[in-house]
């Protein structure tokens, strides 16, 4: 078969794979659907850093969560969710929300994306010692 013509069904494929994905809901971002769920999956990733407490965003897309050794967050990434501590991390507020840097290589920068009213409540929680 002629290198073009192969080129373009590998490429049509993977169009219409993507695209019917999209159609049927499957690229949706996933949503946090309680507090509770958040702790769930808080607990699940970090067993040795039980959560006391999970303030969920008014998105559903992030919970930040209270353990005894400092804060944590719960986030969306893509249908599942990810879990990151944010002992270190450094705070600056952005038009949208907060960017946070953390000393970690999977993660090393997060936007989170607040209401207006959320920024300053989780801005103290995540710089409170």
């Amino acid at each position: 078969m002629p290198l073009p013509i192969l080129l373009a069904l590998v490429i049509g494929g993977i169009a219409t794979i993507a695209l019917l994905l999209h159609l049927l809901g499957l690229s949706r971002r996933g949503k946090i659907a309680s507090p509770e769920a958040a702790i769930a999956a808080w607990n699940d990733d970090n067993p040795n850093r039980p959560a006391r407490s999970a303030l969920l965003s008014a998105s559903g897309e992030l919970a930040l969560i209270d353990t005894e050794h400092g804060p944590g967050l719960v986030f969306a990434m893509g249908a599942d969710l990810a879990t990151r501590p944010l002992a270190d991390a450094r705070l600056r507020p952005t038009q949208r929300g907060l960017a946070l840097r953390l000393p970690d290589f999977t993660a090393p920068r997060l936007h989170l994306t607040l209401a207006p009213e959320e920024r300053p409540i989780w801005a103290q929680r995540i710089t409170a010692p």
